[in-house]
């Protein structure tokens, strides 16, 4: 993570569970980090939950560097206008992002033949659409100032590689549209001869703030079967991250010891 000290993340998400893990590991490493979500008066509370409760758990390791700085920022990921608004910010305060972590996203619990549209519309906006936009403004700024080492890092799940739950389809569509993009911007990148990488994860159960907005999974069997926490998912992003220059870790599949889903 040497080379990343003093450099820029944009972690999008942020205000709760993987974007919070996400963005104080990133912070202790010596990287700034732009934290956004749609209720910026959350974020710096929800990093400093999220860190107090990995160290609870024994998974929290004082780093030798010099923290970084945490920028919380106000930014609904499924608006564009939001999100032109943002980099415009950064770019006049920052210069640009180096490193750009895709994690906002959402689940309804709707099934394909009597789902609301709007519940449809809501996911592809944020989960594909957003994270699309905050791509392309991110490598386009980095491109603009010369970076050729920028790293993006999509936030699948392992819902985008198989359909498991009927009424979670069209988040499962989502996230099967989220690989094709990260295998998308590899050839994008290998076409422009760049050395930037991509970065796909796909976690199993983790247990976050998403279960809420299923209340079919919200129940207390539910919770009490094996997930992941947070940090695992950061660790893997910082493991990707910290590779050396010639090696990529395009995608990669993380779950709890028996799962069961």
């Amino acid at each position: 993570m040497q080379r990343w000290l003093g450099r820029a993340a944009l972690v999008t998400g942020a205000s709760s569970g993987i974007g919070a893990a996400v963005a104080y590991q990133l912070q202790d490493h010596g990287v700034n980090v732009v934290a956004v979500a749609r209720r910026a008066d959350k974020i710096e509370e929800a990093v400093a939950k999220t860190k107090q409760e990995a160290k609870s758990r024994g998974r929290y390791h004082e780093t030798k560097a010099k923290p970084g700085k945490l920028h919380a920022k106000k930014c609904d990921v499924s608006k564009e206008e939001d999100i032109l608004a943002l980099f415009k910010w950064i770019k006049e305060t920052l210069g640009g992002v180096d490193i750009l972590v895709n994690n906002a996203g959402i689940a309804r619990d709707t099934g394909l033949t009597a789902a609301p549209t709007e519940d449809w519309k809501m996911q592809l906006d944020l989960n594909v659409l957003g994270l699309s936009i905050c791509t392309r403004e991110a490598v386009q700024n980095m491109r603009a100032r010369g970076v050729d080492d920028g790293h993006i890092i999509h936030m699948s799940s392992v819902a985008g590689h198989s359909v498991t739950l009927p009424e979670s389809a069209m988040y499962s569509a989502t996230k099967f549209a989220v690989l094709a993009l990260a295998e998308g911007l590899r050839k994008d990148f290998v076409e422009h001869k760049s050395n930037m990488k991509v970065t796909c994860v796909s976690p199993g159960v983790v247990k976050t703030e998403i279960w809420n907005s299923l209340p079919k999974y919200n129940t207390e069997e539910f919770r009490k079967m094996p997930g992941l926490y947070a940090e695992d998912i950061a660790d893997t992003i910082l493991y990707a991250l910290g590779t050396p220059p010639h090696v990529q870790i395009h995608e990669i599949i993380i779950k709890p010891v028996g799962e069961i889903l």
